[in-house]
């Protein structure tokens, strides 16, 4: 007798979907949208000297139930909320080996067979024991390198394939409109041209090219879908006051390049829009996603989301059936789905769209090829080239903030023999590594002493004083941090936040961390931590200000998630500079900016504002003309693409190759001389920025971020950067919000960053 026809490796995807699917039962159906349980407890660590894994009955319970498995998220997954560590998890030398036996029990013990998703967290890298850390999104951001970012995506999916992953979970689609949100380490940045272009960098590098998937690359779904970053107060999961203008000019533009680029899902996010919860708004996951642009991959719930609808729905049946009425295909770790089939009986939503979302969870299991190659075989352990990938990463995402062109950098003389390290951010690795991140080995990565002192030229003493806590008005260290400092030619302060979790903080069900007013918390970012204040603690602000008195010239490191409120460094520091959270390595990179080795490239890929009062200072506001407040300036203390180097450059004033152009044919090319006027190399990021004059059917913003080029320049050397301007690059929404090329007057603005741009006028012609 022949294989059934979705045995056959040759057939087309879509008509082997349709023949399997044909042979499935409804409860088999139900298995294959669900994916409700914990990867850790699918496994537990065996008592033999080997050190072994076995299956636990909770999992193969789970796979009995449905007759097989859609998905099973973080089987690797190691943190402080799952509690898997070095003693009990899975190492990379183990990974292969329990992802296949994972794998052997559902195809073996299921009657037809049908393989399971393994679904893991990549944030920054795979969240795994023995995983390759990468920079968090924001440094990500700052580096203003796409191509970068594509070459440590493609290390990241190579390293999750290789020990047994099939899908990378990514934040990519939340912007930082408002940094008190403690997610923001995990966005880009505020802008959406950024976004995008980073979003299509992860998808490239993630998944190839291509309807199939090489055995290196791992399907993408990207999160969040949409508006998170929107939320009012900066407080995480909560209501958007997004109107539809706002949201597709701002909110939707990254997802719709993830989606162009082939994205194979998206995370539907927490937050409510117009009144509807993501995972459960139809005009949102099937009117505009699947209908208006042609998305055919998968909707994935977020953790738990489905059981916040029993307040709509009002029990956990009619809950499933409204998020897969409104076009949710997958769960995930919820009451609600695992229910579907009574709500097919009960008449609460068809069996046709239940067989819609199974069959876009069978398409993504053809193209990733398991049905023919189900395991890994042997696996191997991280990858050396993606740790010097994200080493440059952390480099090059390094913002000189401010510089009075004489702290840095830090060259041998007879003036600089002692160099004084302080701060709670100085010595500890967990505190630049941002959330998300499995434990690591010991002896894994470089703090910035550890760096400073690696990179510090013979004959230069590196001294240490943490100073104060991260958090609170601790003072017990600054007499100590006061010696070293007044001791030392120079003294660099590391101060900022951290996301790290701890082994006694607080989760919720989804993993988020529980705080609340008046606990002690070491955490001052991360999911779940929201400030309303983005000044530093009062014990760092005490300590910047006892060794800025010691008169000692200071050089601030900020190593932080989001950015802060610093308006105090402001003739205390000879220098300031922002690192974000930039990974294991990314110690050795900031000493190696400090000391001149590499010079600082990063570029601002947020607004950093002057207090929290005056928020929100994102650049790309409507422009009404606002004067700003009477007590303080309303824009931002750094601008967006802000960033300093060791030299000078000067920019001519844009040229276009056509002033008039009409609106079907709007091509034209504007060029930017830059001029290297410093003895130092530079990489100067030239950025484009478009702005509204006169026309358009709504009212414009600001400006916007349409291009960016970076180019290297030796001292001295002058460079012609071209921009090929297109349709894309001009059009707005327009009142259908639908993009347009409309009639009017723009002007073409290019500088180094957000507020130093000049601009040409460009006539767009209605003919």
């Amino acid at each position: 007798m022949s294989a059934p026809l979705y045995r056959e490796a040759a057939a087309p995807v879509a008509d082997r979907v349709r023949d399997l699917l044909s042979r499935m039962t409804l409860t088999e159906k139900v298995g294959q949208v669900n994916q409700r349980m914990y990867g850790w407890q699918a496994y537990e660590r065996t008592s033999d000297a080997r050190g072994g894994h076995r299956l636990t009955d909770a999992f193969r319970a789970e796979v009995a139930a449905f007759d097989g498995m859609g998905a099973l998220y973080g089987l690797q997954r190691a943190d402080p909320w799952s509690g898997v560590t070095f003693a009990d998890g899975i190492t990379a030398a183990d990974a292969a080996r329990v992802a296949d036996s994972v794998q052997r029990h559902v195809m073996q013990n299921t009657r037809l067979g049908i393989p399971v998703l393994l679904v893991e967290e990549v944030p920054h890298g795979h969240q795994a024991l023995d995983g390759t850390v990468l920079p968090v999104n924001l440094a990500v951001g700052a580096t203003w390198d796409p191509d970068l970012y594509e070459a440590a995506a493609a290390g990241a999916a190579a390293e999750l394939r290789a020990r047994g992953g099939h899908v990378a979970l990514v934040s990519a689609l939340d912007l930082v409109r408002d940094p008190r949100w403690g997610r923001a380490e995990e966005c880009f940045g505020e802008d959406p041209y950024l976004a995008a272009r980073f979003t299509e960098a992860l998808v490239r590098g993630m998944q190839g090219s291509g309807p199939t998937y090489a055995p290196d690359r791992a399907a993408v779904v990207l999160k969040h879908f949409a508006g998170q970053g929107a939320t009012i107060g900066g407080r995480n999961s909560a209501a958007t006051e997004l109107g539809p203008r706002e949201l597709h000019e701002i909110h939707l533009v990254a997802a719709r390049a993830g989606v162009r680029a082939g994205a194979a899902g998206v995370m539907a996010a927490y937050n409510e829009y117009d009144g509807l919860p993501c995972a459960a708004n139809r005009e949102l996951l099937t009117g505009l996603l699947r209908e208006r642009w042609g998305f055919t991959g998968l909707v994935m719930a977020d953790g738990c989301a489905l059981d916040r609808l029993l307040r709509l729905a009002g029990d956990p049946v009619a809950a499933g059936a409204l998020a897969l009425g409104a076009g949710t295909d997958l769960s995930l770790w919820d009451g609600c789905f695992p229910r579907l089939a009574e709500a097919v009986e009960r008449g609460l939503v068809s069996e046709q769209a239940l067989d819609a979302a199974v069959a876009r969870v069978l398409t993504l299991k053809f193209r990733l090829g398991l049905f023919e190659r189900p395991y890994v075989g042997e696996g191997r352990a991280h990858s050396p080239a993606l740790a010097e990938v994200s080493e440059r990463l952390a480099r090059e995402s390094v913002v000189l903030l401010s510089h009075d062109g004489a702290t840095l950098p830090l060259t041998p003389s007879a003036a600089l023999s002692r160099v004084a390290v302080i701060g709670p951010n100085a010595d500890s690795l967990p505190q630049q590594l941002g959330d998300y991140t499995a434990p690591q080995r010991p002896g894994t990565g470089l703090t910035v002493l550890d760096g400073i002192r690696a990179v510090a030229p013979p004959g230069v003493e590196v001294t240490y004083a943490r100073g104060c806590e991260l958090v609170g008005d601790d003072r017990g260290g600054i007499a100590d941090a006061v010696a070293v400092a007044a001791a030392a030619d120079t003294a660099v302060l590391v101060l900022g936040g951290s996301s790290a979790r701890e082994a006694d903080t607080r989760f919720d069900s989804n993993g988020a961390a529980v705080v609340a007013f008046g606990a002690p918390v070491g955490m001052t970012c991360g999911e779940g931590v929201d400030l309303a204040e983005l000044r530093l603690p009062e014990g760092q602000l005490a300590l910047l200000d006892a060794v800025a008195a010691t008169g000692t010239p200071v050089v601030v490191v900020l190593v932080q998630g989001r950015p802060h409120a610093v308006p105090e460094l402001s003739g205390r520091a000879g220098a300031v500079l922002s690192a974000w959270y930039p990974g294991p390595w990314g110690g050795r990179a900031v000493a190696d900016v400090l000391f001149g080795r590499a010079e600082p490239v990063g570029r601002l890929p947020v607004s950093v504002p002057r207090s929290a009062a005056q928020l929100p200072v994102f650049y790309n506001v409507k422009d009404h003309g606002y004067r700003g407040y009477v007590d303080q300036p309303a824009d931002a203390l750094y601008a967006f693409g802000h960033g300093l180097s060791y030299t000078t450059v000067e920019y001519g004033e844009p040229r276009l190759s056509r002033t008039r152009v009409p609106v079907t044919d709007p091509a034209l090319t504007c060029t930017v001389g830059v001029t290297n006027t410093g003895a130092r190399a530079v990489r100067e990021t030239v950025q484009l920025y478009v702005r509204r004059v006169t026309g358009a059917t709504s009212w414009p913003r600001v400006r916007e971020l349409r291009g960016f080029a970076r180019v290297d320049l030796a001292p001295g050397e002058h460079a012609e950067v071209a921009f090929v301007i297109e349709a894309d690059t001009l059009a707005s929404l327009d009142r259908a919000l639908e993009y347009a090329v409309e009639p009017g007057e723009l002007l073409l603005e290019t500088g180094p960053s957000s507020a130093r741009t000049n601009g040409a006028l460009l006539t767009l012609m209605p003919w």
